[in-house]
């Protein structure tokens, strides 16, 4: 134990006087319990560490005490990397938007990225990863860091196809301004308590509504509705952020239109009367990456049960994800390592 509390209440904290014992008592903590994270890298310690007890950031770095960081993700299934290259795109926005100067070309990001998923050995899960104004002091300008860092985990998880419907609320907490929100940084509060506030109420997540009244998007989810004529709508990206999964489904959605099983896919405002009346709503996000919505603020989303239209969206998805073109499904080269 590193603390001790004796009968008066006293607290006894334990001093570690050397790394070697530190690190033994971290081993420790991990013994017997399953190890999710299989493989980090780091750019502090310039390499990968597949040792879990080693997965750690220095409590100096920027990104720790004072939120300056962004950060993205990719979904590693059945071997391949889903969509990395455009995600990978956006997280470089994210960090010029940031102020952030990415240590490493998108090249070398991109190699790091692959050669991590290689050495965790996972072929499903996630891959994560982070870009900070660095380790360096406490102050709050990160002109005391000597340079950025960039941080990445595999995550070993397994997912679905997601087939049952979801309740939401709107949320009551304020949502990020335009800036904040259109960049996908570490400042996750608002996004943490829009959750917690609906899973105290019983659903599964929040709606955010923008100043103007028009439908926003999830905590970390953009939304889609389907309106009774068959048009496929999502709410505008002007003042959130433009998820891959969504913009992948907008070209995906098309081959539904030559199909005629969708009248139209569109873009734009949509007010939260106009969202509550039509027939299926769905949150989109890398790892669903559809989840059907059947009920908001206790009233049900057409006839309250998932809909036809929203499975065969997601079917779209699923067959993209399990037999895309090369753009979207990049191989890790597992024998490399």
């Amino acid at each position: 134990m590193a603390a001790q509390a004796d009968d008066g209440g006293a607290f006894k904290v334990r001093v570690f006087p050397s790394s070697s014992e530190l690190l033994s008592e971290l081993r420790e903590s991990w013994l017997g319990k399953p190890k999710p994270y299989p493989a980090m890298y780091s750019s502090v310690f310039g390499g990968i560490t597949l040792d879990t007890e080693m997965m750690v950031i220095p409590i100096d770095d920027h990104m720790v005490h004072r939120g300056h960081g962004v950060f993205d993700t990719a979904i590693i299934f059945e071997g391949y990397l889903y969509g990395l290259d455009d995600h990978l795109a956006r997280f470089l926005k994210s960090a010029e938007r940031a102020k952030i100067r990415s240590p490493f070309s998108q090249s070398a990001l991109r190699s790091i990225l692959i050669q991590l998923t290689a050495a965790s050995k996972c072929r499903k899960g996630s891959l994560r990863y982070w870009l900070s104004s660095g380790p360096g002091d406490f102050l709050l300008s990160p002109a005391g860091c000597p340079k950025s860092a960039f941080y990445a985990i595999v995550i070993d998880e397994d997912f679905n196809q997601c087939r049952e419907g979801v309740r939401v609320i709107t949320s009551t907490i304020p949502m990020k301004p335009t800036l904040f929100a259109t960049m996908k940084n570490v400042n996750y509060l608002p996004n943490v308590l829009s959750v917690m506030e609906a899973e105290e109420k019983g659903a599964f997540a929040s709606i955010w509504i923008d100043e103007n009244g028009y439908i926003a998007e999830g905590p970390n989810m953009n939304i889609a509705f389907l309106t009774h004529d068959n048009e496929l709508i999502f709410p505008g990206f002007d003042n959130v952020l433009s998820g891959c999964t969504a913009m992948r489904l907008i070209q995906l959605a098309h081959k539904l239109v030559d199909q005629g099983r969708l009248k139209s896919v569109d873009t734009r405002n949509i007010t939260v009367d106009e969202a509550k009346g039509t027939s299926e709503m769905m949150f989109l996000g890398s790892a669903l990456p559809i989840i059907p919505i059947i009920e908001w603020d206790e009233k049900p989303i057409g006839n309250g049960e998932v809909g036809e239209l929203t499975m065969l969206l997601s079917d779209l998805l699923w067959e993209d994800m399990f037999a895309g073109p090369e753009t979207q499904r990049l191989p890790v080269p597992y024998s490399d390592v």
